[in-house]
């Protein structure tokens, strides 16, 4: 009954910052843990944040601290990834994921509800 709708990749120098947003329509998500996953070529999907739902408590990849950032608006039912100092490991398709179905939300399969996934590529 959610659907998530993540925007704002694109291609970016190394250094360099984006932003994705996710989008959530259908059933609320505020209450919810919300993350972020990435799946590179060739590699298996990973987990790079994730939200608690009140927006208190934020978890990163070890890879990503320090850089990235997760937040969001429960008023507009939308998640934010604000990501910085890029480089070019970070290169991959992202996800934003929503209500957990178990666990604690680092795994893909904690989440019953994706995104269609949105394409970030750093160049060196």
């Amino acid at each position: 009954q959610v659907r998530l709708v993540e925007s704002g990749g694109g291609l970016v120098q190394a250094g360099g910052s984006l932003r994705l947003s996710c989008a959530a329509s259908g059933r609320p998500i505020t209450t919810s843990t919300m993350g972020w996953f990435r799946q590179a070529p060739g590699r298996e999907r990973e987990f790079v944040a994730r939200i608690s739902g009140s927006g208190d408590t934020g978890d990163y990849a070890e890879s990503v601290k320090g850089r990235f950032t997760i937040s969001r608006a429960n008023a507009e039912n939308t998640v934010y990834l604000q990501m910085n100092s890029l480089k070019p490991e970070d290169t991959a398709v992202y996800f934003c994921a929503a209500r957990l179905r178990r666990g604690s939300g680092s795994l893909s399969g904690d989440y019953y509800y994706w995104g269609q996934g949105i394409q970030v590529t750093v160049s060196s």
